[in-house]
């Protein structure tokens, strides 16, 4: 719905007449929607199971397994998505 309110906002003009607004607006509150839908995805759903991960572990090596994955695992992870999607 984002892309095509921005690449087609014509076909959107029913519902912006019916809300009244325009098609960037709309836009822009679909986004925000999108936004707080993935990120409340990511709290519930993939951040518990990201811990689950660390439940057999004892006390120490969970510590060191989850300073590991926060310092060293994350922004690897970030950078390599970023280059795929550079590479796309």
């Amino acid at each position: 719905a984002f892309f095509s309110l921005i690449l087609a906002p014509t076909l959107w003009d029913p519902v912006t007449a019916m809300l009244n607004t325009t098609p960037l607006m709309l836009a822009v509150m679909v986004g925000a929607i999108q936004n707080g839908v993935s990120k409340a995805a990511k709290y519930s759903l993939f951040d518990p199971c990201k811990e689950m991960a660390y439940i057999p572990l004892d006390a120490e090596a969970r510590t060191k397994g989850k300073a590991a994955i926060d310092v060293i695992g994350n922004p690897l992870g970030k950078s390599a998505g970023s280059f795929i999607q550079q590479g796309l």
